[in-house]
């Protein structure tokens, strides 16, 4: 009968560690399925000081606004930039109230500025009747304001034109702008003397006929001055682009907000490690553990 003992008691070192694979394959296993939990740090919540206001923008619709002296045209260039100043104001509130013979809200004041970019995008004219109603406009965007408990309330008011429409002077709502303590900037937009206007030909063809424009800079002046705003007169595009960046200087204030910060996942180095072991398992089978069949 043969005998193993004499060898009985030794053991090489290649089978003392052939143990730790199977070790490894535990804390694998164990770290995978904390990577797979997918742990994350909590939510941190914090009040910070930063800078906002609430603003409404009112925006002529109004026929005129389709003037080529800007480009593609007044209405277009006015929403390109007026979009521009939106993404530059992350912290404000911001409505967007539109006018030609009437007016009316487009969007409440919001911090949801994409949904306000495309309501913005989307405006055109033609949507109500054709006019002028500054002061329907203005009365609107007031209205929107004057219950508002923030410390700064601003409007800023874009035409192209004389008021010829609505029931509500343009000099009343800047009065009952003034009692709510609502400051409005006047931007007049267009070039002096005339603007090339398109017209349709007896052949239904698109055509660029010049037109004498009007546009009541001294009652924009009055109610800038009234409400303690300014008036700024836009002939071009790259001038209405400064405008706006100036009106972003210019209305800056603090307010406290609460901010939530949410931080980056952390499963990723279980996971990774994970990996390298499994790596290191199959590695080790195959080369200084490898058996033979």
């Amino acid at each position: 009968m043969s005998s193993l003992a004499s060898v009985k008691g030794s053991k090489t070192l290649k089978a003392k560690l052939r143990p730790f694979l199977n070790v490894l394959k535990i804390i694998s296993f164990g770290l995978l399925v904390v990577a797979f939990a997918r742990p994350q740090d909590t939510l941190k919540e914090e009040k910070i000081t930063t800078e906002g206001i609430d603003i409404v923008l009112v925006t002529d619709i109004s026929g005129s606004m389709l003037a080529r002296d800007f480009k593609p045209d007044r209405l277009e260039a006015s929403k390109n930039t007026g979009i521009e100043f939106i993404e530059a104001r992350s912290n404000d509130r911001i409505g967007l109230v539109v006018f030609a013979g009437e007016s009316f809200t487009q969007c409440p004041l919001t911090t949801d500025h994409d949904v306000l970019k495309k309501m913005l995008s989307e405006v055109k004219s033609g949507l109500i009747e054709d006019g002028t109603a500054i002061g329907m406009g203005l009365a609107t965007a007031v209205n929107r304001l004057k219950d508002n408990e923030s410390k700064s309330k601003t409007i800023i008011l874009l035409t192209d034109g004389v008021n010829n429409k609505g029931f509500i002077l343009p000099l009343t709502a800047a009065e009952t702008a003034k009692e709510f303590d609502i400051k409005v900037y006047t931007i007049g937009v267009g070039s002096e003397g005339t603007a090339p206007f398109p017209q349709r030909d007896i052949f239904g063809r698109t055509v660029l006929q010049n037109i004498q424009v009007q546009l009541d800079e001294k009652l924009l002046k009055e109610i800038a001055s009234i409400t303690g705003g300014k008036y700024f007169r836009a002939k071009n595009n790259k001038s209405l682009q400064k405008i706006y960046e100036e009106i972003d200087q210019l209305e800056k204030t603090e307010v406290e907000v609460t901010s939530i910060k949410r931080y980056k996942e952390l499963f990723h180095p279980y996971a990774i490690l994970a990996a390298l072991l499994l790596i290191f398992d199959v590695l080790l089978r195959q080369t200084f553990f490898r058996g033979i069949i």
